[in-house]
This record gives structure tokens, sequence and C-alpha cells, in this order.
């Protein structure tokens, strides 16, 4: 195993955990925080500009996962690349973005 393939399924991972909030708000047709609005990452961009966004990311993804290496869904390693990525990216989007929409308020549901 090649340890700069797990390197890009853990970013490949990390893509495509932040392709999910930018196209699902964007598709719901909300506004939602993006690098393009201004502040970078506070305002709000359109919900056109978040589905261009999230869609973006999601080819990134693909081409971190499927055009690097030979990423094997039942190989361990890969998975668990790719994986830790994905709760990576998440969290630190959880802790950003809850900041703007209450979800880092303990005892908040």
């Amino acid at each position: 195993m090649n340890w700069l393939w797990l390197v890009s399924y853990f970013f490949g991972g990390a893509f495509a955990a932040n392709a999910v909030p930018h196209f699902a708000a964007g598709a719901m047709g909300r506004a939602f925080q993006s690098p393009f609005a201004k502040p970078p990452g506070e305002g709000l961009s359109s919900a056109t500009v978040n589905v261009i966004w999230g869609f973006c990311n999601g080819v990134v993804a693909y081409v971190l996962v499927a055009r690097v290496g030979a990423f094997d869904p039942r190989a361990t390693s890969d998975i668990v690349a790719f994986g830790l990525g994905a709760l990576v990216m998440s969290i630190l989007s959880a802790r950003h973005f809850g900041r703007f929409h209450g979800g880092n308020t303990p005892g908040r549901s």
C-alpha cells in the first residue's frame, strides 16, 4: 500500500464531507456560508453558488478517491483513511458553522 494513496483518500473524504452541506443547502434553495461570501466563510452565499461549490467539492473528492491509486472499499486502510478525512472535516465544519446556527451552545438542541 502506497501511503500517498492513503493521504489522497483522507483528503477525498474531507472534500466529500464538505460537498454535502453546500450541495444540500443549495439544492434546498437556502443561502449558506462559503469561501466566496463576504467575509469568507462567515457571510452567506446564494443557493446557486453553494450548489456549484458542493458539486466542485464532489468532483475533487471523486478524483482523489477514484482516480488516485487503487481505492478498494473492502480494504480497511482505504476506508479508514477516507472515513477519518470525512470525520475531521465534519467536526471542523460543526465547530465553525455551529457559531452561526446555534450548534455549539451546550444544553441546546
